[in-house]
Formats: C-alpha cells, structure tokens, sequence
C-alpha cells in the first residue's frame, strides 16, 4: 500500500550542497504555514521558526555551528524554536502565571517543535527543496539565542539548511521495521541479527569509508566499521553539559 505521501517520505535524504538560487520569502512562508498544520499539544502551538537569509549572519551561525560549509552555502537557514514566550504573554493578558519550571512543560514544547519542523520538512521536499537538520545549533546556544534575539522562554531546538540540491543525495537505509515496531509489548528477539544486518546495509552505502575496528573482546580480529559502533561511540560521550543551565537562563528551571 503506497501514496504521494508515502511516496515522498520514503526520498527523504539530507541535503549538504546546494545551488546559489535564492528561496522566495512566499516559498518559505509556505513551508512554514504547512508546518503549522502539523498537530500540537492542546492547539498550543508552543513554535517558532526563525529564518535567516542574510549572508553574515549565516556565516556567523555556520561559525557556532561547528563550521558545516552547507549552513554557508544554503540560502535559507532556519531555527526551529522553542517558544512559551507567547503563551506567557497570553497568561499576562489573561491573569495567570505560567509554569515553565517542569520537566513535562519543556518536553510537550519540544514534541510541538519537532512534529512542527519535520512537516515543515515534508512540505519542503514536495516542492523540490532539500534540507538537513543542524543539531549543532545546541553548541553555542546563548551565542544563538543573543544572535537571533531570541526572547526568555525560548530556546533553539534545531536548525535547518533550506535550498535547491545540486544534485539527488542518497537515501540511507533504516534499521529493519522489526527494531523499531513492536506488537503489544516491546521486544525484539532477534535483536542482534537485525542490528548486525542493519550494520552490514550501512556499510555497504560506503558511508564509514571501509574503516576496521577489532572485534570487542578480540583486539586480534577486525570487523567493519558499522551502525552499531558508530553510535556506541557517540552516545558514550558526554556532550553539551551546560545545556540546563542555559535552558535555566531562559526560563526552564525543569526543578519538578
């Protein structure tokens, strides 16, 4: 069973060189009016997107976004926003004080966020346009939040390249539906076999370059550079540790 839809989702790729040609301000507008279709927490719309065309503040997000040539060269970059700053002046008009100090108030805004920028995607990609999330917006986050003129009870959850693709990128295959779907319970009995497939269809996309790394507990044999080790990696570093305290600066204490 398939769709335009379905269609489209299944040629996502993530874009990183694309032609000089500007973005219309009316073709962005769109892509975000689209976003806001999306669903939201109780019609909340706990969202902003801010979009930056200027050529010197986009080489400046490129310099606190860990240099990426493609924030350079897109000539559309966006930050998806954390935003109860609105709500707030909502409460103020209204009378009430909003709560921003728990843990669920900060994770309903960012679900609002990603649900919000990822259909904002979807109708990006329908019109030709490539894109690539830039999660490195969180490495300097208060150079970004003074950048953009971000407001308290704000905060950038992501950032995007937005333009025309030089050329198609390739569509990286995903871990095997049966990782990630589970019927009635979670569990995957044959965890280790589709993680070892999963790993042997990412090498084969070139991606790691034909790196070996020993084989854990045989430091004698070597074994392909895969999924598996690739994200071990990364998720056993401790990365953007001052992001709570930040988020505090901004209003989200998240002390409950």
């Amino acid at each position: 069973m398939t769709s335009p839809t379905i269609e489209q989702i299944f040629k996502h790729t993530s874009v990183r060189s694309y032609r000089p040609d500007p973005v219309s301000r009316q073709t962005v507008e769109t892509i975000v009016a689209a976003g806001q279709r999306a669903s939201t927490s109780s019609n909340m719309q706990f969202t902003t997107a801010v979009a930056v065309t200027d050529g010197a503040k986009r080489e400046r997000l490129a310099e606190l976004c860990g240099n990426q040539v493609h924030i350079r060269q897109a000539p559309v970059f966006i930050a998806w926003c954390i935003d109860r700053a609105r709500l707030d002046h909502a409460c103020q008009l209204r009378g009430y004080a909003q709560r921003t100090d728990t843990v669920e108030s900060f994770l309903v805004a960012a679900a609002d966020v990603a649900i919000f920028m990822q259909t904002a995607t979807l109708a990006a990609e329908s019109l030709g346009l490539g894109m690539c999330y830039i999660g490195a917006i969180r490495n300097n986050p208060r150079q970004i939040i003074e950048l953009l003129g971000l407001p308290p009870l704000t905060f950038p959850l992501a950032g995007m390249t937005l333009g025309w693709p030089t050329a198609e990128g390739t569509i990286r295959p995903r871990l095997p539906l049966e990782s990630v779907l589970h019927w009635e319970t979670y569990g995957d009995p044959n965890e280790e076999a589709h993680l070892a497939e999963y790993d042997s269809a990412m090498v084969a996309t070139g991606i790691y370059e034909g790196r070996q790394v020993p084989v854990p507990g045989q430091a004698d044999q070597l074994e392909d550079y895969g999924w598996t080790e690739h994200s071990a990696r990364r998720v056993s570093q401790r990365v953007r540790a001052d992001l709570r305290e930040i988020l505090a600066e901004q209003g989200f204490t998240l002390a409950d």
